[in-house]
């Protein structure tokens, strides 16, 4: 598990309001998160800035922004909890570097 420390004022939160059924109260209540996070401009190291960048990822787009929507809990909170966990799983999954694959041969018998 690889710590990260990414200062907030490099995080943008915004309240939006979330899709889908909900009654009176979805039409009044910005309790979804959507999170923004410029790679480039970022103080992470530059490898793994690279890394992040050449994922293949939905979150993340062409011009170098990850941006990530949570609405799944009723509370912005939670929804702000869940949107950086998010962060922090992609940003762990770029961190974990490969092993190279040893090529093998065929056996005798084949």
């Amino acid at each position: 598990m690889t710590i990260f420390h990414i200062p907030a004022d490099e995080i943008e939160l915004t309240a939006v309001r979330s899709q889908g059924p909900g009654g009176q109260n979805v039409n009044k209540v910005s309790s979804a998160i959507q999170l923004r996070f410029d790679v480039m401009a970022s103080s992470l190291p530059i490898a793994l800035k690279e890394r992040l960048l050449c994922m293949r990822d939905h979150r993340i787009t062409q011009s170098g922004w990850v941006v990530i929507k949570s609405q799944e809990h009723r509370s912005q909170d939670m929804n702000r909890m869940a949107a950086l966990l998010r962060l922090h799983d992609l940003l762990e999954l770029a961190a974990k570097v490969q092993k190279a694959r040893q090529p093998t041969k065929p056996t005798r018998s084949s």
